[in-house]
């Protein structure tokens, strides 16, 4: 009767359960992916919040059209006015359009009971976001203010007071919980990564044992948690970019605050940060078990 062999299969160098770290490396890079995107959309929101800001200068009276037209193109001229393309975002209203625009917000026409038009010309200008800190608002409308024909300008002050200063203390709060989200993810990672190797000890000392170099027994390790980090990437990637997709086709209004651009790169940021973070917790992880004495390893 013919004795059955039972083959057993060798554990090979670098070769431990791959799919738990995998995963869970996956996991924590999506969570730093979602706050990126959480960070991108408030700064695109922070920029939509600038772009919106504009002064109304308002003109002397009885100003001839060619004097107008001299105006524009010396606001046209100024460097803190916005462009959208190659026009300078200034627009004329009319002392007659006020009316009309006052008439159909309130219904009202004072000028039945006033017998003339008290409003004045205005030229109204978009401030480029560059220039749309406070004191910046203040010395540009001080500048305008010099122009010949001007006869005063306007803006919203407190409320671009305040706009400035909450998005400073919101940038401030979600710069400190990327640090400690990515300080937890690490450490995560980093004892994801060193239980996984737990079960590879005995054999890292078989291969000291028997003559193996430290660099012969950790290049198994690092290249596989190497390719681990990659992988989780884009897995990570791949997710965030469905969830994206899903949330701009539910709430459209996302489509707004979208950067293709800036998101990519947050993208290949992940697949980076898995890369040195999987590598770097692999390469300490190894070198502890290396310098651990027999009695230690149990």
């Amino acid at each position: 009767m013919a004795t059955k062999v039972k083959h057993i299969k060798k554990k090979k160098l670098g070769n431990y359960p791959h799919t738990m770290v995998v995963f869970s490396i996956s996991l924590a890079l999506f969570v730093i992916g979602l706050f990126g995107l959480l960070l991108i959309h408030a700064g695109k929101l922070s920029d939509k919040v600038k772009e919106s800001i504009e002064m109304q200068v308002y003109l002397d009276r009885n100003l001839t059209e060619v004097q107008l037209v001299r105006l524009q193109k010396t606001f046209e001229a100024k460097g803190y006015v916005a462009y959208q393309g190659s026009n300078a975002q200034v627009r004329f209203i009319s002392k007659e359009d006020g009316a009309k625009a006052f008439l159909e917000e309130t219904g009202e026409d004072f000028m039945e009971f006033l017998g003339d038009n008290p409003l004045r010309d205005a030229y109204v200008l978009r401030i480029d976001p560059e220039h749309s800190s406070s004191p910046e608002l203040k010395s540009i409308k001080l500048d305008l203010e010099e122009v010949n024909g001007v006869y005063e300008v306007q803006y919203v002050e407190s409320l671009i007071e305040s706009i400035n200063s909450n998005i400073q203390k919101i940038s401030l709060v979600l710069l400190a919980f990327a640090l400690i989200l990515l300080l937890v993810v690490t450490i995560l990672i980093n004892n994801t990564i060193k239980l996984a190797l737990y079960s590879q000890r005995f054999l890292i000392r078989s291969m000291q044992l028997v003559g193996g170099t430290s660099f012969f027994i950790q290049r198994p390790f690092l290249n596989r948690a190497a390719w681990q980090g990659i992988v989780s990437g884009f897995i990570a990637s791949a997710l965030l970019f469905a969830l994206m997709q899903y949330a701009y086709h539910e709430v459209t209004e996302l489509q707004l605050l979208r950067d293709d651009e800036q998101t990519y790169i947050l993208m290949g940021a992940l697949v980076v940060i898995g890369l040195i973070i999987g590598f770097m917790s692999s390469y300490r992880a190894i070198r502890k078990y290396l310098r651990l004495s027999l009695d230690e390893l149990y």
